[in-house]
């Protein structure tokens, strides 16, 4: 695969993400743009405890919680991929969305100039952790882009 200037890198922490991670950065030209999505899922806005929060401050608090802890950990993550991204000289730029990830991957793809866009296999069956899925079928309709899904390590 030749080597892109501008890379819309969806990816998100997990063992997955983190391979595609390596591929983009391995692919970026240098002086490129490296831009990182973030998309936390939609069903995050359910995770509120419903079940055991008996009142609506306490619910609240624990909203706010769940949001805040799960910012810190995206906060920390976009840092790491960063650095890389800054020792290999390139312009890196992250962003977050809450929603379903083909149609947020697909709007941003298509607001930017990309070269490619560049994202994680699914998770295999037995692997620990949530699968939280992309629909790859439904993101290659969505994009104009180039798509290239990196196989799950170790496969």
């Amino acid at each position: 695969m030749r080597p892109a200037r501008a890379i819309l890198l969806a990816s998100h922490g997990t063992p997955g993400a983190r391979a595609a991670e390596r591929v983009a950065l391995a692919l970026c030209t240098p002086g490129g743009q490296l831009h990182h999505l973030v998309v936390v899922p939609d069903f995050w806005k359910g995770m509120l405890g419903d079940d055991w929060l008996n009142n609506a401050a306490v619910h609240v608090r624990f909203g706010r919680y769940v949001e805040n802890q799960l910012e810190r950990e995206i906060l920390e993550y976009a840092a790491e991929v960063d650095a890389q991204a800054k020792q290999r000289g390139f312009v890196y730029s992250c962003e977050l969305r809450l929603g379903r990830t083909a149609e947020c991957v697909a709007a941003v793809a298509a607001a930017g100039e990309y070269d490619l866009v560049v994202a994680g296999s699914p998770r295999p069956k037995g692997a620990p952790g949530y699968r939280s899925r992309l629909a790859i079928e439904a993101l290659v309709k969505l994009l104009k882009t180039p798509l290239l899904v990196v196989p799950y390590p170790g496969r």
